[in-house]
């Protein structure tokens, strides 16, 4: 590859690490100081089911029940199109599901409305899910660290952990600064993101270890650059065809989707960014060679050529 043809990322990895720091301080402090906000799958409440004679607009049954003065509601579809499923944050009581459809009525709501059932779930579920989600996601970092150990080097498995918390705990932070709900299906997302922002890190780090063989002149930094630039068109072409796909899920997917569709499009351009400025960067900080990444003695040509 040409000298012009070459991004020269690794000369601003410094700034970049500073950057990153910067995010994941102010992303603890707001966890520290403002937390999450929890949706209902872990902090527990009413459970409404409801069944129209003629299909509802799930928008804008959510809509009357907020005008009505019922908070933190979720309405989706459930089952048929006449039934829906509502979620509030209300404490229960006997009457919350006459309540609520004598609001319904109230609004100018045309046709019968049947309540169909009317529960309260307590929050001690979506604590157990909370608690397990936390340890699936420590266990997955741990693991992760074993395979790239195994696979390349332990200097890529440190860069590959370290990026892989910094996309999770930044995308976390960003839900607590702007206080945006926090449910199941972010908790799936943040997940999600692990597997995403790992996949793109593995792609680097093999072509990062195939030039180290195969390049016998340039700097570190410079081996690293080039294959970087080598894999930024793969790089690029995937993350702008998954985010059309996570936009069309923002814009189309209803309130149901759009945590989630939220959370893994914060997490596919901080993956990216951290496939690149965080993890190859921190293998310069940890002083990677060509030494590190020899093939052992017995496996290299008589001619002692790679």
């Amino acid at each position: 590859m040409s000298e012009q043809r070459v991004i020269r990322f690794m000369s601003q990895s410094k700034l970049a690490l500073g950057f990153s720091a910067l995010l994941i301080v102010l992303s603890v402090i707001s966890l520290a100081v403002r937390g999450l906000n929890l949706g209902l799958d872990f902090t527990g409440g009413t459970v409404i089911e409801l069944e129209y004679e003629q299909a509802p607009r799930v928008d804008s049954v959510r809509q009357q029940l907020e005008s009505a003065g019922f908070g933190k509601v979720v309405v989706q579809k459930f089952g048929a199109d006449t039934n829906i499923l509502i979620r509030m944050g209300e404490s229960h009581d006997d009457k919350v599901g006459q309540k609520v459809v004598q609001a319904l009525k109230a609004s100018g709501q045309t046709g019968a409305i049947e309540l169909k059932r009317a529960e309260f779930v307590g929050a001690q579920i979506g604590d157990e899910l909370r608690e397990k989600g936390g340890m699936g996601l420590l266990l997955a970092l741990l693991m992760i660290m074993v395979y790239v150990a195994f696979r390349f080097q332990f200097k890529f498995s440190v860069g590959a952990v370290v990026a892989l918390f910094h996309d999770v705990i930044i995308t976390i932070g960003l839900f607590s600064i702007f206080q945006w709900e926090f449910d199941l299906n972010v908790l799936a997302a943040i997940l999600a993101i692990i597997g995403y922002s790992l996949n793109d890190t593995i792609v680097i780090s093999d072509r990062i270890r195939e030039n180290f063989r195969k390049i016998r002149k340039g700097s570190p930094d410079e081996v690293i650059d080039i294959s970087i630039t080598q894999t930024l068109a793969r790089t690029i072409v995937t993350g702008l065809t998954t985010l059309l796909t996570l936009l069309a899920l923002y814009f189309f997917g209803g309130d149901t989707l759009r945590g989630f569709s939220e959370a893994l499009i914060i997490g596919i351009i901080i993956g990216t960014y951290s496939s690149i400025y965080v993890a190859s960067a921190l293998l310069l900080v940890q002083g990677i060679s060509r030494e590190d990444l020899a093939l052992p003695v017995k496996d290299q040509p008589e001619d002692g050529v790679v």
